[in-house]
């Protein structure tokens, strides 16, 4: 049996037929002119850049707002061209020769710079006719060639009565310098800089003298300091007056991410020492996140901690992250506020018998300019089995109770200077001073050595020991508990100082 379709059905079939039909020109010409376009699109990725005619062209001429097939405006979203690629203009290319005898002269066509000539830091004034300019340059530019340095100081008063002076370059960092390395430039002139104290202009003249390309020797001009009268008045008050500080410290570069509990404890034990007179400079690498801040900050409201952010120098490549220019900078920034300045880390704790006093032993150093400290090294991860339980609740010094004692090694040394006689300065000791150094102060005065703990944000305890000596890796160890026996004394001068503010630090 055959179904025959239902009149409603077969009545609308009819229309829609009807209607295509009817409409077939609108249809052919609208798929003609898509055809049209998708031809010219494809044409277009095959021309040649010469022609002036662009896809992106196309675009600007669809930009406008055309109406839709409703009637309704249109906004069509282009997407901008991208600005046009502009080329420096290049010095004329060097080419290959061949010469009369038969040789090839073959060509070298240089670009760029391998290293700067000099990276300004600061500059400081040491006394009414000398200054001293820190500052990084190329290491191989000292390493190959013989690079100089003139002062030149132009007084406010009268620009034409410029007095000149060779530059006495002082390289501090013994060599380990990378791609840059460390120079201090002395600048002491024949006569004082200042005539009625109205300040001036220190220049420094670097000169390559073919150091890098021996076909050149470039100069720069480099505005080292703009001295005003105000400046000079300050100076001349610091100079003369008694040193605002006893002991000033220079910290070394931080970086990494350090302990913020390890440098909550160095510092309390080192503000409680060093007393009332003491200040610390602080150079931030990157290693001051929020952690470590919330410890400085206690300290920085009190007077005690000066926070500075040397994180541009990450930008040029010296030695562990140029920190020969940074104590050199603090050398000499501070060089006339501190007695006694001192150079050491924030895994060292510096400490005196217990009949002694920081001042006692200062002072038995007063005939010296520079004396060095020597090094206790102690265990960053063996602490006592008594202690395995309650090891997270004490601090780092109070747990790490084993001492180095391996002989015939060579160990670091730290130091102290009395700045005012220190030209330039580097991180174990000063070569650049006036005056004698001692390196004789056992028994007076050393310090504990906590390697690796500062850069270590997890609990320095890895083995617990129940002995008075244990050797482990081939290094024997001795129980020293002199630093755990003065952990109770530091912390309650910490809570008298600052309060609470710090229980809840982290590791």
């Amino acid at each position: 049996m055959v179904m025959s379709n239902p009149p409603e059905k077969d009545r609308d079939r009819k229309m829609f037929v009807g209607i295509v039909w009817n409409c077939a020109a609108e249809f052919k010409f609208l798929l003609a002119a898509l055809l049209l376009l998708c031809s010219l699109a494809t044409v277009f990725q095959f021309l040649s850049s010469r022609f002036s005619v662009f896809p992106s062209d196309i675009r600007h001429c669809l930009s406008g707002t055309p109406a839709d097939l409703s009637g309704n405006i249109t906004t069509l979203s282009v997407v901008p061209d991208p600005p046009p690629v502009q080329l420096l203009q290049q010095p004329k290319q060097k080419q290959d020769q061949l010469l009369e005898n038969g040789v090839i002269k073959r060509a070298f066509n240089p670009y760029g710079s391998a290293a700067y000539n000099f990276i300004l830091m600061s500059a400081y004034r040491g006394g009414v006719n000398t200054f001293a300019v820190m500052g990084l340059s190329s290491k191989p530019l000292h390493d190959f060639g013989k690079p100089s340095y003139q002062c030149q100081w132009i007084p406010d008063e009268d620009p034409n009565s410029t007095v000149t002076t060779v530059g006495q370059k002082i390289l501090t960092d013994w060599g380990y310098g990378r791609v840059y390395t460390v120079v201090v430039v002395n600048c002491t002139f024949p006569t004082p800089t200042v005539t009625k104290g109205k300040g001036g202009k220190l220049l420094i003249h670097a000169t390559t003298n073919g150091g890098g390309d021996s076909s050149f020797n470039t100069t720069d001009t480099i505005l080292a300091l703009n001295e005003t009268a105000e400046e000079f008045a300050n100076f001349t008050s610091q100079f003369s007056s008694q040193p605002k500080y006893d002991y000033l410290y220079c910290g070394s570069s931080l970086y990494g991410n350090l302990s913020p509990q390890r440098v909550r404890e160095w510092l309390a034990y080192h503000v409680k020492l060093l007393g009332s007179k003491s200040h610390f400079v602080i150079h931030d690498a990157g290693g001051v996140h929020d952690g470590v801040m919330e410890v400085l900050k206690p300290w920085m409201e009190k007077g005690f901690v000066t926070l500075q952010d040397i994180r541009e120098q990450e930008r040029f490549d010296g030695y562990y992250h140029n920190q020969f220019l940074i104590v050199n900078d603090c050398l000499h920034r501070y060089r006339f506020a501190a007695k006694w300045m001192l150079f050491f880390d924030v895994d060292e704790f510096i400490f005196m018998p217990k009949k002694s006093t920081i001042q006692l032993v200062f002072d038995s150093f007063s005939d010296f300019t520079q004396f060095t400290i020597e090094q206790m090294p102690m265990s960053n991860k063996l602490c006592l089995l008594q202690d395995a339980r309650t090891a997270y609740r004490k601090w780092g010094f109070e747990k790490l109770v084993y001492k180095d004692v391996k002989k015939g090694i060579r160990r670091d040394r730290k130091y102290a200077v009395q700045p005012r006689n220190v030209f330039a300065t580097g991180v174990h000791m000063s070569q650049n001073t006036i005056g004698k150094t001692t390196h004789k102060t056992e028994g007076r005065i050393k310090y504990f050595h906590y390697h690796g703990t500062i850069s270590d944000r997890r609990e320095p305890c890895q083995k617990f020991v129940n002995s008075t000596q244990v050797t482990v890796d081939r290094i024997p160890y001795v129980l020293d508990t002199t630093m755990r026996d003065i952990a109770g004394i530091v912390k309650r001068f910490e809570l008298k100082m600052i309060g609470t503010r710090l229980q809840r630090t982290r590791q």
